[in-house]
């Protein structure tokens, strides 16, 4: 009986020898940083210096701006072709011409940030493109006008904002005087609106606007 219980005693120990070394492998292998702050995130992906983020923005304006003068150039050749009103084809003409020459400007800043300049228009402004290809006359130029005019007010919009949180003193120059060349297009795409009594329903979420900034 004595027998037994020393051997039921010696396996118990042996036991909890076993356990107390298994745990012991366990703490050792946990990072101790992860259990002084168990919260910590994986990465330190989320904390991006101000600067590193405002770069990233910089990237972001500079290829939908980049998108949106191509999509203004080719919609400006269509509204040569297409306008039947001489006002409207003179104004199509002035989007080729003066956002052809913002892109030029443009395109070397992009480059240099390492922003790929897309050859094509984006989505909406494709299916806009479709659209007023099947239109021609009043049709086309009210609808070409229409989507000029709420186009314009929001990408007035994007470049002031752009140039008011840029930290890029290059950038900035360059924004602010682009954003002077869109509001004179808004300006004479509103005028024209006016002129031809052309509704302005809203356009991809955003309100309609009816009087300049």
């Amino acid at each position: 009986m004595i027998q037994m219980f020393t051997r039921d005693r010696i396996t118990f120990l042996i036991l909890c020898l076993a356990s107390a070394m298994s745990s012991a492998t366990l703490v050792a292998q946990v990072d101790p940083n992860q259990q002084l702050n168990p919260t910590r995130p994986e990465s330190d992906s989320t904390s991006i210096p101000g600067e590193s983020h405002q770069a990233m923005l910089d990237k972001i304006f500079l290829q939908k701006a980049a998108e949106g003068g191509t999509a203004e150039v080719q919609l400006g050749k269509l509204a040569v072709e297409r306008a039947s009103d001489a006002d409207v084809k003179a104004f199509g003409q002035k989007m080729v011409d003066d956002h052809t020459r913002l892109n030029n400007q443009m395109a070397p800043m992009a480059e240099s940030k390492g922003v790929a300049l897309p050859r094509k228009m984006s989505k909406a402004d494709q299916a806009e493109y479709d659209k007023l290809s099947s239109l021609s006359g009043e049709a086309f130029d009210k609808e070409y006008i229409a989507y000029m005019a709420k186009d314009h007010h929001a990408d007035l919009r994007e470049f002031r904002t752009a140039a008011m949180n840029t930290a890029d003193p290059e950038l900035k120059a360059a924004v602010d005087k682009a954003a002077q060349v869109i509001h004179e297009h808004m300006v004479m795409a509103d005028k024209l609106a006016h002129e031809k009594g052309i509704a302005m329903p809203g356009r991809g979420g955003r309100p309609a606007r009816t009087t300049t900034n």
